[in-house]
């Protein structure tokens, strides 16, 4: 039995460590950095540099590159003055809306209509694309270079696009936008989208001149500032992509920033952009066209930009020609994406979506979770089913941990009888005690198995509760609007009866007390250690995971609360199938009994 607590004592003091870096430094820092987040987007006005200039200079071996940031621009009073300041064409579908910046051609404006910033229906919804002189910009471009040294007037930042009068970009209709260089080039940007969040933008140049001209067609996003990020180390916000045979490529900001360009090799296939926690913009080139990635920064300008620059177009004189790729820009939804990996032949496009090292668990839970979701329409209630879906595939091997325990408690006299024998020997302790467990059939280990099994279950559904967005804002019942975030009430304003707000560590909500309440339950389903080190830190140590455990989202402390309950009922009705007394009232008795004063005996 002493190993057996030794055992279980060292996992749950690592549970603990872990636990508490969430609870002490991570929680903080996200805390931290929301505020801050939103004092940023509460600012009026910010000193912001301007977007992508125009075509930069040939690299060493005389091939053009693809545009860079650069420069300094004053910003407009707020986000809708920038808006104002030039023509646009309005982007309208089912799940977003915004505009085309007829100056320079770009997306710059951009809303998703389905997900809002607070789970309030009436907040504001979330902005992902904003124009260049906003606060934050953010934006899509696409474009043409030529090599170094070629006379040719290209279409740039400042290029003033024509649209038809009236157009607006729907999923049926498509806007093409037309620039004529006045030298005998006339180049067109087509740009459709579907009914979700993928761009199709497709590039032409008609030559009308009378000599052949080589042209290099590229996209880039472009975005000003440092985000800020939740900074957790489960979960990678920046730059990212999935080149040909090297496969995943992320690129945090502040690398970026201290290494410089990044430059993959040149591939056929694979996707790059800017990663947030729960939405994406991603740069598609048509699969099977050859083009080269580039991951840069530039410190003047404070800009983060993902590019990239396909092979070169020959156009003829009297002919044209074209270029296409797709453009994700929205929402990091499961489903949608493992559809455009099908539809748009794009390669590894779930890896947008942060699964981790432990993928192999983190996606099944998911998938569990969501196929139990469609049927029930409550994440929360799906999470309840899914607790006793792991009950029921691990409950042989529980069953045959608690009837091992079980047994333990009938043999005990004898264990105790053995201890007293060999009090001064050990060794000759330790046989003895293995031939009994032997003689008995007795696995001292068993009881850590409960305990094990728990630990990945818990960690899989704590990513998946923290990078899905599908579990964004996903309500249960009650006070529980939202899985993904913390038990918005606490008992030290008696839960919303005093007009008080605690700090952050004082937000001991309803779950994390009923949780709490169920591990203290069954942790007194068992005697007591008779260590008083071990016996001090299993008594306390149900009310340092309540209030650990606060900070985490509600959907997870749900689910422990449950499968504690589930737990304690499994282990009473076996224990009690043993023959085996249950001394939970016994334990409770003498937890809260007044201990007599030990005499002097000296």
């Amino acid at each position: 039995m002493a190993e057996n607590r030794n055992t279980i004592l060292a996992i749950v003091l690592s549970l603990i460590v872990l636990l508490g870096w969430q609870y002490f430094v991570a929680q903080p820092r996200i805390e931290r950095e929301r505020q801050v987040a939103q004092q940023q987007t509460e600012e009026q006005a910010a000193q912001t540099p301007a977007g992508a200039q125009a075509p930069a200079p040939a690299t060493s071996d005389g091939q053009a590159t693809a545009p860079s940031a650069g420069g300094e621009a004053v910003p407009a009073a707020n986000r809708d003055t920038a808006l104002a300041a030039n023509s646009r064409v309005t982007i309208d579908t089912p799940r977003v809306s915004g505009s085309i910046n007829l100056t320079g051609g770009r997306i710059d404006d951009l809303r998703l209509k389905d997900y809002h910033e607070t789970v309030d229906p009436e907040s504001p919804t979330i902005v992902l694309f904003s124009p260049k002189g906003s606060p934050r910009p953010y934006y899509a471009d696409y474009g043409w270079v030529a090599d170094q040294g070629t006379e040719v007037t290209l279409p740039g930042p400042d290029t003033v696009w024509s649209a038809p009068d009236g157009a607006e970009l729907s999923p049926s209709s498509p806007v093409t936008l037309t620039w004529d260089n006045g030298e005998g080039l006339v180049f067109k940007r087509t740009i459709a989208i579907d009914e979700n969040y993928m761009f199709s933008v497709a590039q032409s140049v008609e030559n009308g001149t009378q000599n052949p001209v080589t042209l290099y067609p590229y996209g880039l996003i472009s975005r000003h500032g440092t985000p800020h990020t939740t900074g957790f180390y489960i979960l990678h916000e920046g730059l990212i992509g999935v080149f040909g045979e090297e496969g995943l490529r992320e690129v945090d900001y502040k690398d970026l920033q201290e290494d410089g360009d990044i430059r993959p090799d040149r591939v056929d296939q694979g996707w790059l952009g800017i990663t947030d926690k729960y939405w994406a913009v991603t740069l598609i080139p048509t699969p099977g066209s050859s083009f080269q990635p580039r991951f840069s920064y530039v410190q003047g300008a404070d800009n983060f930009q993902t590019d990239y620059l396909g092979d070169a177009v020959e156009i003829a004189p009297g002919t044209s020609g074209e270029t296409s790729s797709s453009l994700f820009a929205g929402a990091k939804e499961k489903t949608l994406l493992d559809a455009y990996e099908e539809s748009v032949g794009v390669k590894q496009f779930n890896l947008l979506i942060d699964w981790g090292w432990f993928y192999f668990l983190t996606k099944p839970m998911f998938f569990v979770i969501d196929w139990l979701f469609k049927l029930v329409g409550n994440f929360g209630v799906a999470i309840l089913l899914v607790t006793v879906l792991v009950k029921l595939i691990f409950f042989p091997l529980a069953n045959k941990s608690y009837v091992s325990m079980s047994k333990m408690k009938l043999v005990q006299p004898q264990m105790n009888e053995i201890r007293d024998k060999f009090k001064d020997d050990k060794q000759k302790q330790q046989q003895a005690l293995m031939e009994l467990y032997k003689k008995e059939k007795i696995n001292p280990l068993a009881g850590c198995l409960p305990i094990v099994i728990q630990i990945p279950v818990f960690f899989s559904l704590y990513k998946v509760l923290f990078v899905t967005i599908e579990m964004r804002h996903a309500p249960f019942f009650g006070w529980i609007q939202d899985l993904s975030a913390p038990d918005p009430t606490t008992v030290f304003n008696l839960f919303g009866a005093i007009p008080w707000d605690p700090p952050q560590f004082l937000m001991l909500g309803v779950w994390p007390l009923i949780m709490g309440v169920t591990m203290f339950v069954q942790m007194k389903m068992n005697p007591a250690p008779t260590d008083p080190t071990q016996q001090m830190i299993f008594t306390w140590m149900p009310v340092i995971f309540t209030f650990m455990l606060a900070s985490f989202p509600a959907g997870l402390v749900i689910y422990w609360a449950w499968n504690n309950s589930l737990s304690i009922a499994q282990q009473y009705v076996i224990m009690r199938r043993q023959g085996v007394k249950v001394e939970l009232w016994d334990n409770l008795r003498s937890t809260f009994k007044k201990k007599a004063p030990v005499e002097d005996k000296s």
